[in-house]
């Protein structure tokens, strides 16, 4: 495997609070930034890798939608590459990004945009649900019924299937899950780019309205508009040695031979042994928090704590800003900067590199030097459709 570092040149990421943007709109204003970042422009790019999951569903453009949406952002004859892997989309663009600034001699964009607000909740929750296999679609209807869920998500349902799995075998409580919510929202109020900017306490979080059974509104991620985009550079590129860089990239597809959270255990895995250290060495992580009781159960099954462990460690504010300890998604996470599916697994590197360049301003991990991002996409049967880890380090 090819370990060679890839420096990350330049970030973009757009207001994840607003609703008013289009996709090009988005997509350009984040590889603006991006650019502008690196310091480059867009015609010395190699590479485009676009991610975007919901455009053809939402937006009526079902294919070329990098380059429909970047028309106006210069490239050229630059190569664009789509990708759509639902959630999971914009760590799947790293991970090509990373492999193709290896591999080039030229700078490398990547770029994720996702319009979620189109005024027509049902056919963005179809959206979100083309995540899964059609046969195993219709099986979900069957099991968890929209209508037996206050919020409409047959997604949600299965997410309070593993809460209350998470509750029973490693004794997670809801106070817990609430506890995650409230460092969410905030740690999301001080990142200017994220959706939520309100802070919440444990009890407004258990008293919010319900989901679908021990999860209530303020545990859950909800629609978001966003982009946000990464230049990269191979080892040949030339970069600033003060540059954060991804010296890591693994990635795992799952079939529905296992569940998802081992699916998580084995990625992570692989990736602990690809990367040559272990998850106590890392400072910072972003991880895939569809809800609040998901960061608890996915915080152990990538080994981070034992199990059992997350929650109370989460609860005692042992994971927030500021704290001794490992920081987890000081960007408000899925519930509190947002889910712009498309863009997420991006925006999670965005904030690790943000941190590792000492760019984080109020919300700054003092002395971080070592992130971890983990973006999942898709069910299969239970499985994890696609699972994305990327280590990124601060530069010298």
């Amino acid at each position: 495997m090819n370990t060679q570092p890839v420096a990350i040149l330049g970030m973009g990421m757009t207001d994840m609070s607003r609703r008013d943007l289009s996709p090009d709109a988005m997509a350009h204003q984040a590889v603006s930034e991006a650019l502008g970042d690196a310091g480059i422009e867009a015609h010395q790019l190699t590479l485009v890798v676009f991610s975007n999951a919901m455009a053809g569903r939402l937006c009526d453009q079902g294919c070329i939608r990098g380059q429909s949406f970047l028309r106006k952002s210069g490239l050229g004859d630059v190569p664009v590459i789509n990708v759509d892997n639902s959630c999971a989309g914009g760590t799947s663009a790293v991970h090509l990004g990373t492999m193709a600034a290896r591999a080039n001699d030229g700078p490398v964009l990547v770029v994720g945009v996702e319009k979620m607000w189109t005024g027509d909740r049902a056919a963005t929750l179809a959206g979100i649900e083309d995540g899964l296999p059609a046969d195993y679609r219709a099986d979900m209807h069957a099991r968890f019924p929209t209508g037996d869920s206050p919020g409409g998500s047959t997604l949600m349902r299965l997410n309070d299937v593993w809460a209350r799995q998470y509750m029973d075998e490693r004794g997670g409580t809801t106070e817990q899950m609430a506890s995650a919510a409230v460092k969410a929202r905030r740690h999301a109020s001080v990142n200017p780019l994220a959706q939520i900017h309100q802070t919440v306490t444990l009890e407004e979080v258990l008293e919010s309205p319900q989901v679908a059974g021990v999860l209530t509104r303020l545990m859950c991620s909800s629609f978001t508009d966003g982009a946000a985009a990464l230049v990269l550079s191979g080892p040949g590129g030339g970069a600033p040695s003060a540059a954060p860089r991804i010296i890591g990239s693994v990635a795992r597809s799952g079939n529905g031979e296992i569940d998802y959270h081992d699916r998580l255990q084995r990625t992570s895995d692989a990736a602990w042994e690809s990367f040559g250290f272990g998850p106590a060495d890392v400072d910072v992580v972003e991880l895939h928090d569809a809800t609040s009781a998901e960061e608890l159960y996915a915080l152990e099954s990538l080994g981070f704590f034992a199990p059992g462990e997350a929650g109370p460690a989460t609860l005692a504010g042992t994971t927030a800003i500021g704290a001794k300890g490992l920081t987890v998604n000081p960007s408000g996470g899925l519930v509190g900067r947002g889910h712009p599916l498309g863009a997420t697994g991006i925006a999670q590197i965005v904030e690790l590199a943000t941190h590792l360049s000492g760019r984080g301003g109020p919300r700054q991990v003092d002395g971080a030097r070592l992130g971890v991002a983990i973006n999942t996409g898709g069910i299969i049967e239970g499985d994890a459709a696609y699972v994305g880890i990327h280590a990124v380090a601060a530069g010298s």
